[in-house]
């Protein structure tokens, strides 16, 4: 009998549906994605060397093979955890990152999810391009193709990691700095000069590091991640072919430094400070070139490079952005070209060092209308002037005036003394009571306390208290030590003036507290309707799981709490999302006899006929209590009149 029964069951185990283990799947995953710290990346896997193989003794692109091959690597995927809680049906592309120990330094700053325990996991999909690329076939299509996956996917994911060749990977880099407008989360870009799979790879380094990256820092930022290193994408050039130190960014340190600690430069963080969502222009112009000047170019030569459809030069020049000035036959040239419509932009030939205008020969071409275009590098400019011409609203004025600001940091626009953190009186007299004397003492203390002044402060809404913390060295978006910032104090005091200043000055609405809270939740606590509107507006999205909404709309609906149902609709939240037992806020107002709910809930698209776990829907529930004045809301005459 009872191997009969063992066999009953298995059979019945076997007979079910695909919906039906997805559905388990789901259960299980729900469990255990509450309970663990987790952070989702999207990586896009555009080919280049670190995904080849080798065939006939040469590296070439495999098709359909990157995610089989990281499977069988424990570094990058726990078996185990992705037998328990991934479906092969539904999420075989889906990996995870086995669980990591929390020594990584944060300097005070906040990850995207809040992460608070000992151990987290770091979870990502992959998505391989169709065909597969080497980056030297790159194009400016395919640039906004990349742009156009992260824009659809954005609000799914806390982080973005592209696999990317490394020759061309500069240009990719600056060019998505640019087409990703008011962007409020990491994307890096990685590959390798060995594939992954060899044994021995740089790849792996290089991808793992990227993973731990997107997946735990807020860095709002196109990136580069290479040999235990993360630049700015803008300010990187490919610099050895044969090195695994490929990358270097001359003009600027790193970002993030990859050692036993990670150590994150947020001093050096470029913020957009708009409060604008997030968006991508792809409307990239191909009519720009780079000419590069050298001894003894003719007239002819420059003049057959600006004819049309020509619209922008990058000038390589000597030096500080010297040309000839005794060739009046080229300044003449570059004259016309810009009275043309032609944006000329000077950078110079050097690795390292930018654009002057203290020499004669300087001066002159600065003279004809050619922009100097300080310490960009050849890729910077060059996507930096795609990008503005492509910008078909803007003015040829306009256009001008943009290439010489500093719109993704691609650029140092000024040299300032920087403000020394001895400066705050509170820092000098904390440091002179605990007897402190060395900056990194100093350091630390500063960023121990300017979170929780600057917490203090918002909490006040003193904005003025928020300008000093800022002008001497405070981050805006550092966390205290429950994970919250100022912008999530704001929020929740309901400063409205408080948060526009936070978000004008780079405040990230997508950082989460220890509690998984991001500051659109705290603006919804406190009912705070223009502030939710402003961080809608702002690219907030709102951080919970369809269930756990479920149970905060039911929850308002018991309560018969208009303001708040009204606070989560107005925060996006959909008002027929179901809770764990499949009922809708609808539901609970009706049984609770709520009509001020009910009507609320009906004028805004509340669906009267969604069905919860024992088949009853919010009309059946009106019928069956006999709530006339309901059945009336719901405009079910016919239904009070069988009643009566």
């Amino acid at each position: 009998m009872a191997d009969n029964a063992d066999q009953s069951e298995t059979e019945l185990t076997r007979s079910k549906s695909v919906d039906e283990k997805v559905a388990e799947l789901e259960l299980k995953t729900r469990a255990v994605h509450d309970a663990e710290p987790l952070t989702k990346i999207l990586v896009l896997y555009t080919g280049g060397t670190i995904g080849m193989v080798t065939k006939n003794g040469v590296y070439e692109p495999e098709p359909d093979c990157m995610v089989q091959k990281l499977r069988a690597l424990p570094i990058f995927h726990d078996a185990e955890y992705g037998d328990a809680h991934f479906c092969p049906e539904t999420e075989a592309n889906h990996l995870a990152l086995p669980l990591l120990k929390s020594k990584l330094k944060t300097d005070g700053q906040p990850s995207p999810n809040g992460l608070t325990k000992e151990e987290f996991r770091v979870l990502f999909t992959v998505e391989e391009f169709e065909p597969l690329l080497d980056s030297s076939n790159m194009n400016m299509q395919d640039w906004a193709t990349i742009a156009s996956r992260i824009q659809d996917n954005y609000d799914q994911f806390d982080g973005f990691v592209v696999l990317h060749g490394t020759d061309t990977m500069a240009y990719t880099a600056s060019a998505l700095s640019f087409m990703c407008e008011h962007l409020g989360k990491p994307i890096i870009l990685t590959g390798s000069q060995i594939p992954i799979y060899e044994v021995r790879s740089d790849g792996r380094d290089n991808f793992l590091s990227s993973l731990i990256i997107a997946g735990n820092y807020c860095i709002p930022e196109v990136l580069v991640c290479f040999n235990e290193k993360v630049f700015r994408g803008n300010r990187t050039i490919k610099n050895d072919a044969t090195s695994f130190s490929a990358f270097k960014s001359p003009n600027m340190a790193p970002i993030v430094t990859l050692e036993i600690d990670i150590s994150v430069d947020w001093a050096g963080v470029f913020r957009s400070g708009t409060t604008e969502k997030f968006r991508v222009a792809t409307n990239f112009c191909p009519n720009v070139g780079l000419l590069r000047i050298f001894p003894g170019i003719t007239a002819q030569t420059v003049r057959a490079f600006m004819q049309p459809p020509m619209q922008g030069v990058v000038l390589q020049t000597y030096g500080a952005g010297n040309a000839p000035d005794n060739r009046q036959d080229l300044l003449q040239l570059f004259r016309e070209a810009t009275n043309w419509g032609i944006i000329i932009i000077n950078i110079t030939q050097c690795t390292h060092g930018r654009v002057s205008t203290s020499y004669a020969t300087g001066k002159a071409l600065r003279e004809t209308g050619v922009i100097p275009g300080g310490d960009m590098t050849p890729e910077a400019a060059l996507a930096k002037l795609g990008y503005i011409l492509g910008k078909d609203s803007w003015s040829l004025d306009k256009k001008r005036k943009m290439m010489s600001r500093n719109l993704r940091g691609e650029m140092t626009t000024s040299i300032q003394e920087e403000i020394s953190i001895m400066d705050h009186e509170l820092i000098e007299s904390v440091a002179r009571t605990l007897s402190l004397s060395s900056k990194d003492e100093i350091v630390k203390l500063r960023d121990a306390l300017y979170p929780n002044l600057m917490c203090a402060a918002a909490c006040t809404g003193d904005v003025q208290a928020l300008e000093k913390l800022r002008q001497t060295g405070g981050n805006i978006s550092a966390a205290n030590q429950d994970g919250r910032t100022a912008l999530h104090v704001a929020c929740r005091g309901g400063h409205f003036s408080t948060v526009q200043y936070l978000l004008h000055h780079g405040a990230s609405v997508h950082i989460k507290d220890y509690h998984g809270d991001t500051p659109l939740i705290d603006a919804i606590s406190g009912k705070h309707m223009a502030i939710i509107k402003l961080l809608v507006q702002t690219g907030a999205v709102i951080p919970l799981k369809p269930e756990k909404m479920a149970v905060e709309l039911c929850s308002a609906a018991s309560q018969n709490d208009v303001d708040t149902i009204r606070a989560w609709h107005e925060a996006g939240a959909d008002l027929n999302v179901c809770d764990y037992n499949y009922r809708a806020a609808l539901h609970v107002a009706v049984c609770t006899y709520n009509t001020d709910v009910v009507q609320y809930l009906l004028d805004n698209g509340a669906n009267t006929d969604i069905q919860d776990i024992f088949g009853n829907t919010p009309m059946s529930h009106a019928e069956k209590l006999c709530y006339h004045d309901i059945l009336k809301m719901m405009g079910q005459e016919s239904a009070v009149n069988h009643i009566e």
